[in-house]
């Protein structure tokens, strides 16, 4: 006979899991006490809200769950940040935590009851309003069935988080040896299988693209979720297609190809917004089209009823969500588009051309300015200067999020990943060496000092762990998005005291530096990359250099006129 506990661990190996993140406490501790025994490695940050960011990030660049383990009251609280992201941004992601209940004593509201009894709180309600799904199992067949199932669900579709909460005798108690009904085998419980979309659905979708006189392909996440690539190309290039991505979609296209033209929505480039209004076909693939990557100031942008519409997502009910479409291509974004590209072909004299007219958005005078302090364009590019297809930018929340956005040209898939599924701020340290520990990369977090500030523990968890991430700052020392939102009031809040994150880096046992010259800056960018301790890059940048003013002179105030 073996615990619960036990056989749990051994269903995880049976499953592939690599390593877990998290943090002992809680019941979580008797799993935690089998890890030992096995050959999963447990990644420790100082942290929940860390280590859910890490396991989401795992989960988006391996395609498999990334596993979060903790106590249930900082599990469903710090915790959420990477459960939220992962919900949003489709990341695969298994949840494996607990409720803190005390047995026969759970209805007496005993310390940190999660149970949802009176008297105590209910983790079940908590991450019933974040997860794809959730199970409370109260036996031991029921844990590893539910944990089984944890696994198939946050990969079967559209993926996303799923949680298990350990119950506390269920945990520790022997696993019967013949149950009814049983626990199937772990592999064949959790088989999943990929959709395709209709053969009659991709005739009318490859009609519609060898007709279109300016198609143009929107790729979004759904795209990276595949790993759709090499597909995404070859439709690309069979129909002409001009290729934009939203935000989330950055680097699922090389920008520097001649195809590209630039990210789409509120925050993305004229040139990529001219050519998704001007084409009479849009293939719009994984992607939601919602209201930042459509942009909500400007109805004119996508019109249904001038633009013949196909949209390609594993949802079917993402499919025309936003924007009617004339054609619906439902399942895997690779199957989607290897079909596509097998049905047709066709070619313009609109895309290239207009395409390369786009790229030019990728560029600005700020960005070969050396004055002092830097000007955030220049530091996007001399960031771009150092990536290449074995690099991975990883994008915290805020104006440096959309300096890179902007400003970085990503060279290859999989080179950039944003904070994009719910935005938050802090994303990008634990995201980076999450990545690090994860790939054989070099890695690049980008964050303002504010999101800097919320996570630099990451530091430390990189020292510890042996990875060397390149920890840049784009330091205004203030929250500077909501800082230039100020118009002739003030808004509380904003400044920050000047940390010295020099010192800050050094504590943790990582090399720290200040740079307020652009050479500086790509000297320190280069020593970063290529060091085997972590770096961190305090970049003194220009404050008074406004994103909101980039924006408004490009997709807010320009295509307003353009279908009048």
């Amino acid at each position: 006979m073996t615990t619960t506990a036990a056989d749990l661990v051994e269903t995880l190996e049976e499953l592939g899991v690599e390593c877990v993140f998290g943090y002992p406490g809680g019941r979580a501790i008797e799993l935690l006490e089998h890890l030992p025994e096995s050959e999963i490695d447990l990644v420790r940050p100082r942290d929940e809200r860390e280590a859910s960011v890490m396991a989401e990030t795992y989960g988006r660049l391996t395609g498999n769950p990334g596993v979060l383990t903790g106590q249930g009251p900082w599990i469903g609280s710090l915790g959420l940040m990477g459960q939220l992201e992962a919900r949003l941004g489709s990341s695969p992601m298994v949840v494996l935590t607990e409720a803190s209940e005390r047995g026969e004593y759970s209805t007496l509201a005993p310390y940190q009851q999660a149970r949802g009894d009176y008297g105590g709180f209910s983790l079940p309600k908590i991450l019933d309003g974040v997860t794809k799904e959730w199970w409370f199992p109260r036996t031991p067949i029921e844990t590893l069935r539910s944990t089984q199932l944890a696994f198939k669900h946050a990969v079967a579709g559209r993926p996303g988080p799923t949680a298990v909460i350990l119950d506390g005798g269920a945990i520790t108690d022997d696993v019967p040896g013949d149950p009814t009904p049983p626990a199937w085998n772990a592999r064949e419980q959790t088989r999943t299988w990929d959709a395709a979309p209709t053969p009659a659905d991709v005739a009318n979708a490859a009609e519609a693209l060898e007709d279109a006189a300016r198609p143009v392909i929107v790729a979004g996440n759904g795209v990276h979720a595949a790993k759709a690539y090499d597909e995404l190309a070859a439709v690309a290039d069979t129909y002409d297609c001009a290729v934009v991505t939203s935000y989330l979609g950055k680097s699922t296209y090389p920008e520097t190809d001649e195809r590209a033209a630039g990210v789409i929505g509120s925050f993305g480039h004229e040139g990529a917004n001219r050519v998704v209004s001007e084409a009479d076909t849009l293939l719009v693939v994984g992607c939601r089209l919602n209201p930042m990557d459509t942009n909500w100031q400007a109805p004119d942008f996508v019109r249904p009823e001038e633009q013949t519409i196909v949209h390609a997502d594993v949802d079917a009910r993402n499919a025309g969500w936003v924007y009617p479409a004339d054609v619906g291509l439902i399942g895997d974004a690779k199957a989607s588009l290897e079909a596509l590209a097998d049905a047709g072909g066709g070619e313009n004299g609109w895309s290239l051309e207009r395409a390369a007219e786009a790229r030019e958005w990728f560029t600005a005078p700020e960005c070969e300015d050396d004055s002092a302090p830097i000007k955030p364009q220049r530091a996007a590019k001399e960031i771009q200067a150092v990536v290449d297809e074995e690099t991975i930018v990883t994008a915290d929340s805020g104006n440096n999020r959309f300096w890179l956005l902007y400003y970085l040209q990503t060279p290859a898939v999989r080179t950039y990943f944003g904070s994009g599924g719910v935005g938050g701020m802090g994303w990008a340290n634990p995201a980076a060496v999450s990545a690090a520990l994860t790939t054989d990369k070099d890695v690049i977090a980008v964050a303002g000092d504010g999101g800097f500030s919320m996570t630099m523990n990451s530091v430390e968890t990189a020292v510890e762990y042996g990875v060397a991430p390149t920890f840049v700052v784009l330091n205004d020392t203030s929250l500077g998005m909501v800082r230039q939102m100020q118009g002739e009031g003030e808004i509380a809040g904003v400044e920050f005291h000047d940390t010295d994150f020099v010192t800050v880096a050094e504590a943790f046992g990582a090399v720290g530096c200040r740079v307020t010259e652009p050479d500086a800056f790509a000297a320190a960018l280069a020593e970063g990359k290529t060091a085997d301790t972590p770096h961190v890059i305090d970049v003194r940048i220009d404050r008074e250099e406004d994103m909101a003013e980039t924006l408004s002179s490009s997709f807010y105030d320009s295509i307003g006129g353009l279908h009048e």
